[in-house]
């Protein structure tokens, strides 16, 4: 049998590996802003509430324990204003990435099945649909699309690459979409904490969904908003039958949440201050490196929320991260999410204080 390897794409961070020698070369060394992962520390609640359940030799449960499907279940309805999101409306999953690539074959597509995602996305999205044997299909605008074999649909609102924040119009009309065409929607935000210029919201709030959550599936992260990449904490919240299903097939694959990282998901769930410092530190970053590259000639475009700026001096992606990288400044080429970003660089504003004052000082 051929390897499933050869359905996928090449992985595409291995391609920036060059410019990646060339910018660490600079003598005041590599300023990375490329990957977009937390430098900061983990919050100290955070740390304690982990290393007070370090002595737990059983194994955890696939859902999770009573107390932390409580902290998701008050977390959705306290931060997204979704209303009755009991325990069987909510499951942990083993950081987001795992939960978009499995999504499709733990849903049972497969050939002649389809899956949509934004035209500028994250790779993910695309290497689900093809870990599954469905097809991969992009678009620009969802409600336009082709409703014939179309499983699932993804959305990606603040959106990683271009931090676009769909509106709670374009969000309710997909939601109406998505239903009559009977088509599961399901909503990446896992940026939807970190918006700027706008404030996002998500396909649970009652005004978007009508009070009801069939038929959709809305996806968040703690890697972003605590610091918590490193230890694979997401959950899935929405429609309770499409839940129940991931549940019974998640406990025969074993993807079950460690127990310590559970206590510190409750712990992260429960306070907001941690997370408004956080906001203010990746505030300043932003508008130092905004700054920055608007003295440089950039131009960017949405980033009104996430993590990153949508940057284009309208030449190819790749002449400019060549160009940055000869100042130690290590961005990511637009055309890893997709041909359309093939004259953009996405910005991460997730370096140090330090190394952002470097990046600005390399750019001015």
């Amino acid at each position: 049998m051929p390897p499933v390897s050869s359905r996928l794409p090449v992985f595409p961070w291995d391609r920036l590996e060059p410019y990646k020698a060339t910018a660490a070369a600079h003598p005041d060394g590599l300023v990375d802003l490329s990957v977009g992962t937390p430098v900061d520390p983990v919050p100290p609640l955070i740390q304690r509430a982990l290393a007070a359940a370090t002595d737990r030799p059983g194994y955890p449960t696939v859902w999770g324990t009573p107390a932390l499907r409580d902290a998701i279940s008050g977390w959705c309805e306290r931060r997204l204003g979704a209303r009755e999101v009991g325990h069987a409306n909510v499951l942990p999953v083993v950081g987001s990435k795992e939960l978009v690539a499995w999504l499709p074959i733990q849903l049972g597509l497969g050939p002649g099945d389809r899956v949509a995602y934004p035209r500028l996305a994250y790779p993910t999205y695309e290497v689900g649909a093809r870990l599954a044997g469905a097809e991969p299909v992009v678009y620009d605008s969802p409600t336009e699309l082709d409703p014939t074999g179309l499983r699932l649909l993804w959305l990606n609102s603040p959106s990683n690459p271009t931090g676009r924040v769909l509106s709670a119009d374009e969000l309710r009309e997909t939601v109406r979409w998505a239903r009559e065409h009977g088509v599961l929607l399901a909503s990446d935000e896992c940026y939807l904490e970190l918006g700027w210029e706008v404030e996002p919201v998500s396909v649970l709030r009652p005004d978007i969904c009508d009070g009801d959550l069939s038929g959709l599936l809305a996806v968040h992260s703690l890697s972003k908003r605590s610091n918590l990449a490193g230890y694979r904490a997401a959950f899935v919240a929405g429609d309770a039958e499409i839940i129940g299903e991931l549940l019974k097939v998640r406990k025969h694959g074993g993807m079950m949440t460690p127990a310590p990282v559970q206590e510190a998901v409750i712990a992260a769930l429960g306070d907001d201050s941690h997370v408004a410092e956080q906001r203010e530190r990746y505030a300043a970053r932003r508008a130092a490196l905004r700054a920055a590259l608007d003295k440089r000639g950039f131009r960017v475009e949405h980033s009104e929320a996430s993590l990153y700026l949508w940057a284009t001096r309208d030449e190819p992606c790749w002449d400019t991260v060549a160009e940055l990288a000869e100042h130690g400044v290590l961005v990511a080429p637009g055309d890893f999410y997709g041909p359309a970003g093939e004259r953009f660089v996405r910005v991460a504003f997730t370096a140090t204080d330090e190394r952002v004052a470097a990046a600005v000082r390399r750019l001015s």
